[in-house]
């Protein structure tokens, strides 16, 4: 809902069985680390490009217990099929790149084409009951009550007090009292602990009912670039009825498409969107349809169009479009303010409040020359000089004092240059800044850069923005 270095020089399936060993050793590593705070010692930042993807989706997935068995989505076979190179990653066997493309040339063409990712390993839950809004509300900062039927956006669900970020998540209404909520698979068991504590609570203190599903054995697929909506406009059975240039960026709509068989697939819920920064949309699949409907888009697309792709791509493009990798760039113990993520804060719900951690939040939004707390951290993108700066790296300033850590950071293949994100001292955290990252003990020029780094091409309308 949760990743690296450019992984072109990663090929084959023999560079995969090479890593294997490396991520068993990291994944043990991390899961005797689940009881610390999420944090990157420099010690275990590793030095090859499949360890540090191990690095990152161990991480994430530090609640599955060392003796639980891997999960498949129900796409694994496909991918095994399709030459995936499969990977541990929250909780369940993923893929990391596909024999046909490097990581690196699958970024470009999700840019110039489009790109199919499975996502189910992500949590599917639905809210519903008279007590869903106010529940939401309380969990999250968000306007929920302001939503319109079918729209959604981001938000953090937060813990009680602190106001620390317990998961990112996903939040479209689809109707008067229910909601559909994606959540990350790495913070599966905490999440479900989680909603089930804040439940109890809720109504406990007089809330109304609410109803809660978790949609196990759904699928969840990404399809994103720029091709997205012209493979997906093709399929539709009712291509009069559902005109995909009216469907924007955070709305969704439920869409039956063409199988291969002829056959028209079960409603399914399309939201435009994606964790690219690219124009796409994620489509949430009944676990009978998951591998018809993926194989629909493949065959019907073609590969000229159309590719699978894994982890790897999916990661320098989100840190191109600056977007958070919960374990990473987030943790239990950051805000929404110190997290840049002030934004997803409903403009009523700064006036009235009424979240977890509001008191600590709201105050956090003024600086403390104008009353209130501030932050003495804030997250922020960062451009290297010279070599890469990876995950602990600390940032220092022209004393070399430390002022912050890199929490993200990868050559970016559009740019050709090395991007990266972080938490630097507050004061130091306006762009063009000049400080330097440590990197393997030698000091690098960076400077402090808006984010995204690429521009994202969301559909909003007329023109992409």
């Amino acid at each position: 809902m949760k990743r690296l270095r450019a992984l072109s020089n990663v090929n084959g399936a023999a560079a995969a069985r090479r890593a294997a060993p490396r991520i068993s050793r990291a994944l043990s590593t991390a899961l005797l680390r689940t009881s610390t705070p999420p944090s990157s010692p420099t010690s275990l930042v590793p030095t090859s490009a499949l360890q540090r993807l191990s690095l990152s989706t161990v991480r994430h997935a530090s609640s599955t217990p060392a003796s639980s068995e891997l999960q498949k989505t129900p796409l694994y076979d496909l991918h095994v099929a399709h030459g995936g190179k499969m990977v541990p990653f929250g909780g369940f066997h993923m893929p990391v790149q596909y024999d046909s493309l490097s990581v690196s040339a699958s970024h470009h063409f999700t840019r110039s084409h489009a790109s199919l990712f499975d996502v189910s390993h992500m949590v599917q839950h639905r809210f519903s009951g008279p007590g869903a809004t106010a529940f939401l509300e309380k969990v999250t900062p968000a306007s929920v009550s302001e939503l319109g039927t079918h729209m959604g956006g981001l938000s953090t669900l937060l813990w009680p007090v602190t106001g620390g970020i317990v998961d990112d998540t996903i939040i479209t209404r689809l109707g008067p009292e229910l909601f559909y909520v994606v959540t990350n698979a790495g913070c599966r068991e905490k999440d479900l602990a989680y909603f089930k504590e804040q439940l109890a609570d809720f109504k406990a203190s007089g809330g109304q009912k609410v109803d809660w599903e978790v949609l196990d054995g759904w699928g969840l697929i990404a399809l994103q670039g720029s091709l997205s909506a012209d493979i997906l406009g093709k399929l539709l059975v009712e291509p009069d009825e559902v005109d995909l240039k009216s469907l924007y960026f955070g709305q969704s709509k439920f869409i039956k498409i063409k199988l291969l068989n002829g056959e028209a697939s079960s409603p399914l819920l399309v939201s435009r969107g994606g964790y690219t920064g690219e124009d796409g949309f994620e489509i949430s699949i009944p676990p009978a349809e998951a591998v018809s409907v993926t194989e629909t888009l493949l065959q019907s697309a073609t590969p000229a169009q159309l590719q699978l792709a894994g982890l790897g791509a999916r990661d320098s493009l989100r840190l191109e479009a600056g977007m958070c990798l919960y374990g990473h760039d987030l943790d239990d113990s950051t805000t929404p303010v110190e997290a840049a993520l002030s934004w997803v804060i409903g403009k009523n719900r700064k006036t009235e409040g009424g979240f977890h951690g509001a008191d600590v939040i709201l105050k956090q939004l003024t600086p403390k020359k104008k009353g209130g707390s501030g932050v003495e951290r804030r997250r922020i993108g960062l451009i290297v000089e010279g070599a890469p700066a990876r995950e602990g790296a600390e940032i220092v300033n022209e004393n070399g004092e430390k002022i912050g850590k890199i929490t993200s950071g990868c050559p970016s293949p559009t740019l050709g240059k090395n991007v990266a994100m972080g938490y630097i001292k507050d004061g130091f955290h306006k762009s063009g800044t000049a400080v330097e990252v440590v990197v393997r003990g030698k000091k690098r020029k960076a400077t402090v850069t808006k984010m995204p780094f690429v521009p994202s091409k969301y559909w909003k309308g007329a023109a992409l923005a």
